[in-house]
């Protein structure tokens, strides 16, 4: 096995795979399920917003100097007039500014200010919200790429949309190998439980994929190499078989398939024998480790960013953390680790965070990215956020 990339080299390297990787167009989603979708070109504004000029509050829209005589509602306003108005209501032709109905006492038909009334309270425009206060007709209120949130689709519909451009979701075949995996009960000695079928799925829904066909392999040369060919998907993730063991299949079955290697491993801990391959049909195949933490790690690395690229989502962005505590530097290879913040908001490694173990994932707060030299207590570090 090759001294591979740089875990940031082979970041980028499965963003671009991701970017041009062949996919299905974008589609015109209802507007009411594209939560978690990517949005596919920028959306504009389809008029202004608000598209009147409305009330901030609730009391009297006036005209002119008080006392005021009262109107129905809606009417239009000579001055010395005022009408009623509801917070979000239409502001009547002649309003000068709307007076809170804290700041007025009304008769049958006349208003009169609460005395001690500020004048900045009825000063011209006061408490009126004009057309277009939040974005004018055509502005770009969401940008291309933007995984959507319900308050993105709350700013769609109040834009005037009903549907919206979203990427595809990559159909990801997932294979499990390991004749050592047991899918339930308590494992025997020699034997571990599933970690993937149960998790994985998730977690490639959480990066924008969705799991469209799932196999379980012996660890066996042929089955693994009739599998890849036959699992149909955009994209194909792997668990297991990635190293140079007697055991291991799943490079020799790419060499044999004629498959381009675009990262032959990566230079970090735990993780390193993680591999991304472009097939000969150009479908992209991620081969994660055989060891939970390490395989949670390589997703991060290659499938997060292949995803995003595959979908138009832009990259994840890295946050920056304290180290909290020495972090011991080791020989060429960065560390991806779990860690925890401390009560004076550095962050110190989880407890639990061997290649195989996954309690200090699930307590973590993120991921550090501890370069081989180390680092000094204080020292700024690049993290990754988790995906749940």
């Amino acid at each position: 096995m090759s001294a591979g990339l740089r875990w940031e080299d082979a970041r980028a390297t499965a963003y671009a795979a991701g970017q041009a990787a062949s996919l299905r167009p974008a589609a015109d989603v209802e507007l009411a399920a594209c939560a978690g979708r990517t949005l596919a070109a920028d959306l504009p504004a389809l008029l202004p917003v608000p598209h009147y000029a409305s009330s901030a509050m609730d009391g009297w829209a006036i005209a002119g100097a008080g006392p005021w005589q009262l109107v129905p509602a809606g009417s239009p306003l000579q001055p010395g007039q005022a009408a009623p108005v509801v917070t979000g209501g239409l502001i009547p032709d002649g309003t000068d500014s709307v007076l809170r109905s804290e700041c007025g006492t009304a008769g049958t038909q006349r208003l009169d200010l609460c005395p001690g009334t500020a004048e900045r309270e009825f000063a011209v425009g006061r408490h009126i919200r004009p057309a277009g206060e939040e974005t004018a007709a055509g502005a770009v209120v969401v940008a291309a790429g933007t995984v959507l949130t319900p308050a993105h689709l709350a700013v769609a519909a109040v834009c005037g949309h009903d549907a919206l451009p979203v990427a595809a979701v990559p159909r990801v075949a997932l294979l499990l190998t390991g004749d050592e995996v047991v899918i339930s009960g308590i494992p025997a000695p020699g034997r571990v439980r599933d970690t993937f079928g149960p998790t994985l799925p998730a977690i490639i829904g959480r990066f924008g994929g969705q799991i469209d066909d799932s196999r379980r392999l012996p660890d066996d040369f042929d089955a693994t190499a009739e599998a890849i060919a036959g699992c149909g998907g955009d994209l194909v993730i792997t668990t297991g078989g990635t190293g140079t063991s007697a055991a291991d299949h799943l490079r020799r079955v790419l060499d044999a398939a004629g498959a381009t290697i675009l990262v032959p491993s990566i230079r970090m801990r735990p993780g390193h024998p993680a591999l991304l391959a472009r097939l000969s049909d150009g479908r992209p195949l991620v081969g994660l480790p055989g060891n939970p933490l390490a395989a949670m790690m390589a997703l991060l690395t290659l499938a997060d960013p292949l995803l995003a690229g595959m979908t138009g989502r832009r990259l994840t962005a890295l946050r920056t953390v304290r180290a909290g505590t020495a972090l011991p530097p080791l020989h060429h290879q960065d560390r991806l680790v779990p860690y925890g913040t401390a009560p004076d908001g550095g962050a110190v490694p989880a407890d639990h965070i061997g290649s195989a173990m996954m309690r200090g994932l699930a307590a973590a707060d993120g991921v550090m990215v501890v370069p081989a030299a180390g680092a000094d207590p204080g020292q700024q570090l690049p993290a990754l956020d988790l995906p749940w």
